[in-house]
């Protein structure tokens, strides 16, 4: 007996034929009407064997649905079973709570931690600073003045210097060692020189003026940082200066992409039937800006037998798979999972574009987010289920949410959570045109996703805002 949305290991070389057909047409994902378009299909503006180029039901132009006054079809909820589909926040609440793989922390160099999670609190090596250093150019001096001035002045990155007298000064460069017996430092803007070779000062000298004493920002073995630190550059620059050249970090959650499509080109213009594929040059840096080591890419096509050696073969501990999480004649991934033994965690997500995304356990340590073929909602499924989840396996807390006023209306869905690219002017998140489920256009110049509850937003309201990773934190490195 399996666990609930567990399916059960069948091997179809034991099925006769028409009970492994019958197999290969069941589909847990979710067809919310009955045009036979599926969302899992890539970006065509014609028909294909995955669907039609549109979001299930949705009006292309305006991205709304038609349904009954409740906002659903009666005969959709009863051909297609829409409510086991789960609410847009729910999913992404069960994705962030994906167990933690049991790997032991690793040392990195410090060159190679950004973005990483401290796995044990970063503590001081050294006093900082580790001696008395002058935080000015200018002279060191000691005893009241006028003070007569050595000939040789002191430099950082020496030895400690001779100590001064009362009445004597030298010159001191910015982080220099402070020789013994000083009473401050006089920048070089706040003291002249005579025709003797006589310091005086300009203004008041304040004993320990522009001196930074040892110890000032720590002590050796001070608590600078806690265990779940994101690895900034400033994190970096502590450490270092702290006395590390290593830090105990978790290792990046090691992720691999399976694209799936027959119809797909890698090069040149589509031609005959064939459709560049989107996906595979998007994924990988997506992926690595929300954290993830990208270990492999491999393009299966719609081979069934080639999608379960590869997941059974995978050692990664995210698989994303692209298209084919649907109903369609190709659509191989829900007969997969359920050939292999998966448990299904999230079947469908109820959310535009993107509602056919799952999420499902594939081996103890290794989990599979399915992202629909179409490119905007593939980005819906990134953001709702894999972001979460390579979060929960990297160590770190969940970003605070904010809202931000909408400038303009936006169409929702009558019952379904829609996602929109926006771009953010003067504390406002303005909605971009080309934002349909085959569509890059708008997402490659937005700054974030707005969170559109079902029935639309009017200007001003109040959105959640789904930042993308290299708003705020740049290519290839994640910080959320």
């Amino acid at each position: 007996m399996t666990a609930p949305g567990r399916y059960e290991e069948v091997d179809l070389d034991d099925l006769d034929v028409e009970e492994a057909l019958a197999l290969a047409k069941e589909g847990g994902a979710q067809v919310p009407d009955g045009s036979g378009a599926t969302e899992g299909s890539p970006a065509v503006p014609q028909p294909s064997p995955r669907g039609g180029s549109r979001e299930h039901g949705e009006n292309a132009a305006d991205g709304t649905a038609a349904g009954t006054a409740d906002g659903t079809s009666r005969a959709h909820t009863a051909k297609h079973g829409h409510h086991r589909a789960t609410p847009w926040p729910e999913a992404r609440a069960l994705a962030g709570r994906a167990p933690r793989r049991p790997d032991t922390p690793v040392s990195v160099s410090l060159d190679a931690a950004l973005g990483l999670v401290l796995a044990a609190p970063l503590t001081a090596l050294t006093d900082l600073p580790s001696f008395d250093t002058s935080a000015m150019d200018g002279w060191a001096v000691a005893g009241p003045g006028p003070w007569d001035v050595r000939a040789e002045g002191v430099l950082a990155g020496h030895a400690e210097p001779e100590p001064l007298t009362d009445g004597e000064a030298v010159r001191i460069a910015t982080g220099a060692r402070i020789p013994q017996d000083v009473t401050a430092v006089i920048r070089s803007e706040h003291g002249r020189t005579d025709e003797k070779e006589r310091l005086h000062a300009t203004r008041e000298v304040v004993p320990g003026q522009d001196i930074r004493p040892r110890g000032q920002e720590c002590r050796s073995g001070d608590p600078l940082l806690q265990r779940g630190t994101v690895v900034t550059p400033a994190v970096l620059g502590l450490a270092a200066a702290a006395g590390y050249d290593t830090v105990s970090a978790l290792p990046r959650p090691r992720a691999e992409v399976l694209v799936l499509g027959d119809e797909l080109l890698t090069e040149g213009l589509p031609h005959d039937g064939l459709i560049r594929d989107a996906l595979g040059p998007m994924l990988p840096s997506w992926l690595r800006a929300l954290g993830a080591d990208v270990i492999a890419v491999r393009r299966l096509g719609d081979d069934a037998e080639a999608l379960r050696k590869a997941l059974k073969n995978s050692d990664a501990d995210l698989v994303v798979t692209t298209g084919g999480t649907a109903a369609g004649p190709v659509d191989h991934v829900h007969p997969t999972l359920r050939r292999i033994g998966a448990e299904l965690l999230v079947d469908g997500v109820k959310v535009r574009p993107g509602h056919p995304m799952l999420l499902a356990r594939t081996k103890e340590n290794q989990h599979l987010v399915g992202l629909p073929g179409n490119p905007l909602a593939a980005v819906s499924g990134l953001l709702t289920l894999a972001e979460p989840l390579l979060r929960a396996l990297a160590g770190r807390a969940a970003p605070e949410t904010y809202t931000l006023p909408l400038k303009e209306t936006v169409h929702g869905h009558p019952y379904d959570t829609r996602l929109i690219p926006v771009v953010l002017r003067e504390d406002r998140a303005v909605p971009l045109h080309y934002n349909g489920p085959a569509m890059l256009r708008g997402i490659a110049v937005a700054d974030a996703l707005a969170v559109v509850p079902p029935g639309g937003a009017r200007p001003g309201q109040e959105l959640e805002i789904l930042d993308l990773p290299w708003a705020t934190a740049g290519i290839g490195v994640c910080f959320t």
